[in-house]
């Protein structure tokens, strides 16, 4: 299968009905060369998805700073619910939010449709990071074009999905202009 932004896909080795691009510089990541992955082995979703792909694609750097404190906000709502840790000590000192990025590390980029309520394509980033090593974060961008939510890598788009609450419910999402 083709895509226009990508070229040639290939199916994962270990999820057939997912496909790989080859790895791209990724512009909000200061061009950081990344894979995307679609969720679906489909020539529709692919040709769809792809507004979404060149939105997310046209975000830069300073769009990511834009999202630092949201970021950071994230990072000490979990830090406050567990005990002090020595290790965390780096985390507790930042003083410039814009900083937060040092403690994550983008993994992999998946493009997914939301097959419920408004079924559109979403961008999902998947970070590791440093306050939660164990579930990571995850940065959804809704179209491509902006943040619709921020959280632990729990397999929900929305927020609204992971706990079953209509959009207008879900902050972020609720304020997505189309």
């Amino acid at each position: 299968m083709v895509s226009n932004v990508f070229g040639e896909l290939t199916q994962d080795k270990y999820i057939s009905d997912w496909l790989k691009a080859v790895e791209i510089e990724v512009p909000f990541f200061d061009n950081r060369k990344m894979a995307f992955t679609f969720m679906k082995n489909d020539a529709n979703f692919v040709n769809e998805s792809e507004s979404a792909i060149r939105n997310f694609l046209n975000l830069s750097n300073e769009n990511r700073l834009s999202l630092s404190g949201l970021v950071y906000e994230n990072c000490f709502e979990f830090l406050e619910q567990i005990d002090y840790d020595e290790l965390d000590k780096p985390l507790w000192e930042i003083t410039d939010k814009n900083d937060i990025w040092n403690f994550v590390t983008p993994t992999n980029i998946y493009i997914e449709k939301r097959f419920r309520r408004d079924c559109d394509f979403y961008i999902q980033v998947a970070c590791e990071c440093a306050w939660e090593q164990e579930h990571g974060l995850q940065l959804v961008f809704r179209q491509g074009k902006k943040l619709t939510r921020i959280s632990d890598q729990d397999g929900h788009l929305t927020l609204a999905d992971a706990f079953d609450k209509p959009d207008t419910e879900d902050k972020l999402l609720a304020e997505f202009d189309r």
